[in-house]
């Protein structure tokens, strides 16, 4: 998430605790619902995880891994988009997050834990205008991911 003005170049992360009991800071993502679109489901998932309500602006990318789990290879592809926050306020009141913060632009590569979200990140600046208040959609806006498994 970037916000221009109350948090001027700044992004929402939402940190969870990993499996070894240390804090991570990642992306907001989550499933797709059954009726919904990557797109729906980012924004839901932004607002579950984040507190706050936004609207698409642009696709950012995916992201696409492999990993096991109950002895089955899984397959993720993760659709990130450019989001306008429209309202909210941070929370914390789902329970998989742990804490969110508004991390400047310039410091995400040194907070976030995946090398693969850095890269997304990188690619905020590029569809981000360099003025705030260039477009409507760089008020605020915010990097969310819709998730599809596959196994």
């Amino acid at each position: 998430m970037v916000d221009h003005y109350e948090h001027p170049s700044s992004v929402a992360l939402i940190g969870r605790i990993d499996r070894r009991g240390r804090l991570e800071w990642v992306l907001p993502k989550g499933h797709v619902e059954a009726g919904e679109t990557p797109e729906e489901a980012a924004v839901r998932e932004v607002s579950e995880e984040t507190g706050l309500q936004s609207r698409v602006v642009t696709p950012v990318g995916d992201i696409d891994y492999w990993f096991v789990a109950d002895n089955r290879r899984i397959h993720k592809t993760v659709h990130h988009f450019l989001l306008e926050a429209t309202g909210g306020s941070l929370s914390t009141d789902d329970v998989e997050v742990s804490e969110v913060a508004w991390v400047p632009l310039d410091e995400l590569a040194g907070r976030m834990r995946y090398a693969s979200e850095r890269r997304l990140a990188r690619r905020l600046r590029e569809l981000l205008p360099a003025t705030p208040g260039d477009t409507p959609a760089s008020t605020a806006a915010e990097a969310g991911g819709a998730r599809k498994d596959r196994s």
